[in-house]
């Protein structure tokens, strides 16, 4: 499984910004695919999770209503559509991907994409 995930850049407060994560090497239908992120000297923070097959999502309360974790399965890609964006979303990002379930913890994915910077400017 490969994940590459791309869209990162710097925008100011307020702006929008859409990651995609592109995934090959493997039949995602039994997958969920999740978006991480990590600010210098932070844990690595759950933000949103898919399932591949349903699309349903779960998401972390502080992204709630700003960010929206989608997937297109003709292009194997998952995005995370970022709106409203906040100093404190400066962060890596990650996609990754587990069989297991609707998991918040990183521990638990098993392939990880090699993350994209987002910058928010006040």
């Amino acid at each position: 499984v490969q994940l590459q995930a791309s869209g990162g850049g710097l925008v100011q407060a307020g702006g929008s910004l859409r990651l995609s994560c592109a995934a090959s090497g493997h039949t995602f239908s039994n997958y969920y695919m999740g978006w991480f992120r990590q600010a210098p000297g932070t844990e690595r923070e759950f933000v949103a999770v898919i399932n591949w097959r349903r699309g349903w999502t779960t998401s972390a309360d502080s992204v709630k209503g700003r960010f929206t974790i989608s997937r297109d399965t003709a292009k194997n890609t998952v995005y995370l559509q970022m709106n409203s964006l906040k100093p404190e979303d400066t962060a890596v990002y990650y996609c990754a991907a587990t069989e297991g379930g609707y998991y918040t913890d990183s521990k638990l994915y098993s392939y990880w994409g090699q993350g994209t910077l987002v910058t928010v400017s006040s």
